[in-house]
């Protein structure tokens, strides 16, 4: 047995597969060709923000447009880092928003898949299979120093401006010798396994970046840690290139602050002669603080940040998905403004359309998009959702909705299946504000806004006349005409172009008038459509709200009769 050989079985002493034997558990997938696959590799602590939402989307894209495969890998690691049901976390999260893995987890102890294991934690035998291969072929050993030695190293490097990093003649554990290491591993010394790098900093290796073209590196020259000491676990480095080959990874989209370790990864590629798989590397989602500064969006300080928010708001997942989508690829708003009914699923993704310089994250943009988005949805669709949405957050509302189902749909559809639909309701959360005068058990004690008439005995007279002798709810036309009937009865305009040619000469104009109305039916000034409200209410609860109103009014109280 040669030398190598005894170090490697040492150090390996329960690996009994070869890379060969992997290659045949994990072949090349059976693909069309041009199918790409991708993969999202979160860490398990517990949920999603919104770069890692959007991350997680555009590889979903990327492999649903080309009938390739998404796959969901939990790079668990760092082992402080996980959280108890942190990938049933993750897995909601991506489920709230539709995107589903074709393989990977799907709870903390099941997958689906035939590349899998899917938790790097449980891939360990693989990773020192790959990593017992480089020892062999001597491009790894054993590295025994102490964290007080490598902290040393760091302080000359410093002091004399140099490189930071184990390499060269830095990398004191390169040099013992095999008899050395191996009396060292004996005695029952920790070590981590390191890259015994083969690679020339004065050199240039390229890089063709799907999002950013060609970028030159110098060739790495750092022994990197592969596996650490504690638990012999590989570094993200080596799993990376392991899991990603075996997975057969033909897309690695990842965050922009990845660039720099991309010699690292392409050397160990090279060492064990795999195809390297296309990289993009993604800009940071950015946001612009109050003072200006630009700052990566962070999930402690901003509550925009976790996809969470979006859930309990009531955003539906399909204006975060168009948000979404409008940050991925610079064209998507064209494109969406010029097919406004098609599909998301038509719109194919794009590498070259991607901003390299990072993405500004609007909240005010996505809610905006929201309200579109809403506006166009039937009252049946807005009517479905906020149940589901309430149940889970407003119990109270869902229950009143079921039970009134056919009034309800009927309030959401007040100007909505129109050429110019209102956009009030941003989101699920935000639809019983809106509404909430048109149930009783909301409108119990109203909040009214003031009118234009503030003297209170005229709103009296406005309301008693109106109820005697003009309310009409035959159809909208006659509604209006008694009005403006009643407008010019009690002195006030009905044509709004003469009250503005002669404000004198009239009280106020029938706006005011309905403005009264309306406050007494609603406690709002501005709601939808006054005449779909009160045909809704109806005759009855009209009465009863006038006296409401009238009543609330510091005046001798009486009943609308």
């Amino acid at each position: 047995m040669n030398k190598l050989q005894e170090l490697a079985d040492l150090m390996f002493p329960n690996v009994k597969k070869t890379i060969a034997d992997y290659e045949k558990i994990y072949p090349e997938r059976s693909l069309k060709e041009g199918a790409r696959v991708t993969r999202f590799a979160p860490s398990p602590t517990g949920f999603v923000h919104m770069g890692s939402l959007l991350s997680a989307f555009e590889d979903y894209k990327i492999a649903k447009d080309t009938d390739g495969i998404f796959y969901l890998r939990i790079e668990n690691t760092d082992q402080k880092r996980s959280v108890e049901n942190g990938i049933v976390g993750i897995l909601n999260d991506l489920k709230n928003f539709d995107i589903i893995p074709d393989e990977g987890m799907i709870d903390e102890e099941h997958s689906v898949g035939a590349y899998g294991p899917y938790i790097q934690s449980e891939r360990q035998e693989i990773y020192h299979t790959f990593c017992k291969e480089l020892v062999l072929k001597g491009f790894a050993y054993p590295c025994f120093c102490k964290p007080e030695e490598l902290e040393e190293i760091r302080e000359i490097q410093e002091l004399n401006k140099e490189r930071i990093g184990y390499y060269g003649s830095f990398a004191k554990c390169r040099s013992l010798s095999i008899d050395e290491a191996i009396k060292k591993i004996k005695s029952g010394e920790e070590y981590v396994v390191r890259l015994k790098s083969p690679g020339n900093f004065n050199k240039k290796i390229m890089l063709h970046d799907e999002v950013r073209g060609d970028i030159e590196f110098p060739e790495n020259d750092l022994d990197i840690v592969l596996l650490k000491s504690t638990d012999k676990l590989p570094t993200y480095h080596f799993a990376h290139v392991v899991d990603d080959h075996l997975m057969r990874t033909t897309h690695v989209c990842r965050g922009e602050e990845w660039i720099a370790s991309f010699p690292i990864h392409y050397q160990l590629f090279q060492i064990f002669n795999f195809k390297l798989p296309a990289y993009a590397h993604l800009g940071l989602v950015m946001k612009i603080d109050e003072n200006g500064t630009r700052r990566k969006l962070s999930k402690r300080k901003d509550k925009e940040a976790s996809v969470e928010f979006y859930h309990k708001e009531g955003i539906p997942k399909e204006a975060v998905k168009l948000y979404l989508m409008t940050i991925a690829n610079s064209n998507f708003e064209e494109w969406l403004d010029n097919n406004p009914n098609s599909s998301l699923d038509e719109f194919k993704f794009d590498f070259k359309k991607i901003s390299a310089s990072g993405t500004l994250f609007d909240v005010e943009k996505l809610f905006n998009i929201s309200k579109n988005y809403l506006s166009r949805q039937s009252a049946r669709t807005i009517y479905d959702n906020l149940v589901i949405w309430a149940e889970e957050f407003e119990p109270e509302f869902a229950s009143i909705l079921k039970n009134n189902q056919d009034y309800a749909i009927k309030i959401f559809n007040i100007e909505r299946e129109v050429e110019k639909p209102r956009k009030d309701y941003v989101s699920y959360s935000s639809i019983k504000n809106f509404v909430f005068y048109m149930f009783d058990e909301y409108f119990e004690n109203p909040i009214y806004e003031s009118t234009k008439i503030s003297d209170k005995e005229e709103i009296k007279i406005i309301l008693n006349t109106y109820f005697a002798k003009y309310l009409d709810l035959s159809n909208k036309d006659t509604w209006f005409l008694k009005v403006k009937e009643m407008t010019d009865e009690l002195g006030y305009a009905s044509n709004i172009k003469e009250y503005k040619k002669n404000p004198k000469n009239y009280k106020g104009n029938v706006s005011d008038i309905t403005g009264v109305i309306r406050v007494a039916l609603t406690s709002k000034t501005n709601t939808p459509d006054l005449y779909e409200i009160m045909k809704l209410l109806g005759k009855e609860k009209i009465q009863e709200r006038f006296t409401k109103y009238i009543n609330s009014l510091s005046v001798k109280k009486s009943k609308i009769n």
